[in-house]
C-alpha cells in the first residue's frame, strides 16, 4: 500500500461523513497518473504553493498600499493567515484539511494589485463582471504555468471560486474558506489599523468586544469556536445568529471607519489613476506587453482580456515601475 493510499484510508476511519474523501474527487480535466505519496488535494496545495502567482502575493496590498513597515499584511500573509484558520475549522468538524488548505492557499491568486483598488480599475475598463475570485480560478485553469493552467482537481477550483459574495461551494471545504476569509481579513485589519494609527480599540463599539472579544485571540477563537459548534454534525456551515451578526456589524464598522478612510485610502485615487492610463496605452499598444508574458494568452484572447490579465497579475511594485517605464521621462545621460 503506498502512503497516499493509507492517507485514503485513514480519511474513511477518520472523517465525518459530510466530509468530501480524497478517493472521491470529480477529477482534473486533464488526465494524471496518481503519486504514490500524495492524495490529489496534497498535489494540488503543492501546486498552488510552488505557483508564480502565488509567490507574487507577498507584493500586493491588503489594505495599506506598500506599507513600509515590515509588520502590515500583505495578500500573502493575509492568504497564509485564511489558511490556518480554515484548516482549525476543518480539524474540529473532521473535514479534509487537504482540501480546505488547498482552496484556501489559492482563493486570491487572482488578486490585482492596489487590493481592491485595482479590482474596481478593471471593473470599469474591462468588463463589470470582473471579479477578484473569477480572475483567480482563470490564473489556475489558464495563466499559470506558462499558459498550461496548474490542472486542479474540482473541488479546489470550486472552493476557490466560491470563496465571496452569494456563491456557495459544493464542498463543505470550500464553504469554509468564505467564513476563514471574513474572519481573517475583518481581524487582521482591526490589527493594521491600530499600528497605522487609524483606529483605536476603544473606537469599536463595546458591545462587538463584549461578545467576541477584546484581542486579535480572542475575536477569532470566538469566531472558530462558534462555528465548530454550530456546524457540527451539521451538512452545512453555520455560525449562530449572534456571533454571525455581530461578525457582520464588525464588518460594516471597518467598511465605515478603514476601508474607505481618506487617510488609510489616500493613495487610491493615484493607484486607479496610474492602473487605468496603463489599461487604457496597453490596449493600444499590446506590442508592449513583455513577450514572455504575450506567450501565455490564447490566441482567441481579445486585446482587452489580454491586457487585464497582465495588469491583474501585477504586484503592487511591478505596476508602478511598468508606469515609470511608460510614462516617466528618462533622465539623459552621456555614454
Amino acid at each position: 500500500m503506498t502512503v497516499a493510499q493509507m492517507v485514503c484510508e485513514r480519511e474513511h476511519s477518520y472523517l465525518s461523513e459530510f466530509a468530501c474523501l480524497s478517493e472521491n474527487t470529480r477529477g482534473r480535466e486533464q488526465l494524471t497518473p496518481p503519486c504514490t505519496t500524495r492524495t490529489e488535494f496534497q498535489r494540488d496545495r503543492d501546486r498552488i504553493i510552488h505557483s508564480k502567482s502565488f509567490r507574487r502575493l507577498m507584493h500586493k496590498t491588503q489594505v495599506f498600499l506598500c506599507p513600509e513597515d515590515d509588520h502590515y499584511r500583505t495578500r500573502l500573509t493575509h492568504t497564509l493567515e485564511v489558511a490556518q484558520i480554515a484548516r482549525t475549522i476543518a480539524r474540529g468538524l473532521r473535514l479534509n484539511e487537504d482540501l480546505t488548505e488547498a482552496a484556501a492557499l489559492g482563493h486570491d491568486l487572482g488578486h490585482t494589485p492596489f487590493g481592491h483598488a485595482g479590482e474596481q480599475v478593471l471593473q470599469e475598463c474591462y468588463s463589470p463582471d470582473f471579479t477578484h475570485y473569477r480572475q483567480s480560478l482563470r490564473v489556475v485553469d489558464k495563466l499559470e504555468n506558462n499558459g498550461m493552467g496548474l490542472n486542479l482537481t474540482y473541488e479546489v477550483r470550486d472552493g476557490i471560486l466560491n470563496h465571496a459574495g452569494e456563491h456557495q461551494a459544493d464542498t463543505l471545504e470550500g464553504r469554509i474558506i468564505k467564513f476563514a476569509d471574513r474572519i481573517a481579513y475583518i481581524n487582521h485589519d482591526i490589527d493594521d489599523a491600530i499600528r497605522g494609527k487609524i483606529l483605536r480599540i476603544e473606537d469599536i463599539p463595546a458591545e462587538i468586544l463584549e461578545l467576541l472579544g477584546r484581542t486579535h485571540s480572542q475575536r477569532i477563537a470566538t469566531l472558530v469556536n462558534d462555528i465548530i459548534t454550530s456546524s457540527t454534525g451539521q451538512n452545512d456551515i453555520f455560525m449562530t445568529p449572534e456571533i454571525g451578526s455581530a461578525m457582520m456589524e464588525l464588518r460594516a464598522f471597518l467598511f465605515e471607519n478603514v476601508y474607505r478612510n481618506p487617510e488609510a485610502k489616500g493613495e487610491e485615487i493615484r493607484a486607479k489613476g496610474m492602473l487605468r492610463r496603463m489599461y487604457e496605452y496597453l490596449v493600444k499598444n499590446p506590442d508592449k506587453i513583455p513577450r514572455e508574458e504575450r506567450r501565455i494568452y490564447g490566441e482567441t484572447d481579445s486585446v482587452e482580456r489580454r491586457v487585464c490579465d497582465y495588469i491583474a497579475g501585477m504586484t503592487d511594485r511591478y505596476a508602478i515601475s511598468v508606469f515609470e517605464n511608460l510614462f516617466i521621462p528618462k533622465v539623459w545621460k552621456v555614454n
